[in-house]
């Protein structure tokens, strides 16, 4: 049953057209309420759409995502905490903030690159409360790591010669599910070429057969 549910997901999904690219197959519906706006998963940052990746994994279009409560004070200097770059005077999708000392300002992408590599060390950058921030993060639609942090070594946490073994795609396809791998075909496991910390079976990636190397998003 479950084969066929997937099957009956994807022959769906090949019938809506993302609001964002205007091609069809877009297997992602916004959960606000009366809302049938569709997209693909790649095509979310360009339409500042957001997708919680926990619990029941919902996902919002621009209009109906969740919103930051942080107030901007007047001392703030609209500076990234973790670029250094400037940030807009504002909270937005592309600008965010910490719940908890309401002073960190970053981008949206330098939080999420932040949150892959501290994994289970992931806090504010600068008051370092973590329980709150976090909780705000996968609100927001920050895609957390379970695994402790890249800088330290990964000797010490998993042994010598282990190989990753599930797929970590945002929306895993694989009836199995996501540590069920094949030699071959769709639900062939594939590595980040670049850390080989993360996978994604080919389907889940759109990887074609001819395709032999891919990166996650971190790298």
């Amino acid at each position: 049953f479950l084969v066929e549910d997937t099957r009956h997901v994807i022959r769906k999904a090949a019938k809506k057209s993302c609001f964002v690219c205007y091609k069809m197959g877009a297997s992602i519906t916004c959960c606000g309420t009366g809302c049938n706006r569709t997209f693909h998963l790649p095509c979310a940052p360009d339409g500042e759409c957001v997708t919680q990746y926990f619990g029941a994994y919902r996902s919002f279009c621009w209009e109906h995502r969740p919103q930051q409560a942080v107030q901007a004070r007047p001392s703030q200097d609209n500076t990234c905490s973790i670029c250094l770059d400037t940030v807009e005077n504002k909270i937005s999708y592309k600008t965010m903030g910490c719940p908890a000392c309401q002073d960190a300002r970053f981008h949206r992408h330098c939080i999420q690159r932040l949150a892959l590599h501290a994994g289970i060390g992931f806090r504010c950058p600068c008051c370092l409360n973590q329980e709150a921030f976090m909780l705000e993060m996968l609100a927001m639609g920050i895609r957390l790591s379970k695994r402790p942090p890249s800088w330290e070594s990964v000797q010490e946490v998993r042994p010598l010669g282990q190989r990753h073994g599930r797929c970590d795609a945002g929306t895993c396809l694989c009836p199995g599910g996501r540590e069920h791998m094949e030699e071959e075909g769709p639900w062939q496991l594939r590595l980040c070429s670049s850390c080989a910390a993360e996978g994604t079976h080919r389907r889940c990636s759109s990887l074609g057969n001819n395709t032999y190397s891919w990166e996650c998003n971190t790298c």
